[in-house]
């Protein structure tokens, strides 16, 4: 008798401590939910002398490559190579920046119909980037260690 009650209460346990071991992180292994990204897209808010735009492009149902480029006048000032792409199951952002000696993998912890937030607490800054699309235009935000950036975009022409 004792083990048919103790049946139930084992089960229990198992499912609370593979659910602990897991966490509630969710896996994204397609970036068909980020097809909204596609495209150009010029940036509203540069500083004066400055723009700037980031382009999008879906090579496959596994990466999104995508580039970000600022302008001083004509001259093109700093340029960051990007790609969200499936690695191991999950989707990662990929940023490859002049100041790093390797890529930086930021890893996408939500996505929602029209935004995407991605993590690499370990990385000095930024620690988080967060897109969301509303109408036209793209809002991207970098944080990390009490700073923030915000960058504005809207679409140029069609995706």
């Amino acid at each position: 008798m004792i083990k048919y009650v103790l049946l139930p209460v084992l089960f229990d346990l198992i499912f609370i401590e593979v659910k602990s071991q897991t966490g509630n992180q969710t896996t994204y292994s397609t970036v068909e939910q980020l097809k909204w990204l596609e495209g150009t897209w010029t940036r509203t808010n540069s500083k004066v002398g400055q723009s700037g735009f980031e382009m999008w492009k879906r090579m496959s149902s596994t990466e999104l490559s995508g580039r970000g480029v600022t302008m001083h006048g004509s001259d093109t000032a700093f340029v960051e190579k990007l790609r969200i792409i499936v690695r191991d199951g999950n989707l990662f952002y990929v940023a490859d920046v002049p100041e790093n000696q390797e890529p930086v993998f930021f890893r996408l912890t939500e996505i929602k119909q029209n935004s995407f937030t991605c993590e690499n607490p370990n990385h000095d800054f930024p620690k988080k980037i967060a897109y969301s699309l509303q109408g036209n235009k793209l809002h991207a935000t970098v944080s990390g260690n009490g700073k923030s950036m915000e960058f504005s975009f809207e679409r140029s022409g069609k995706k």
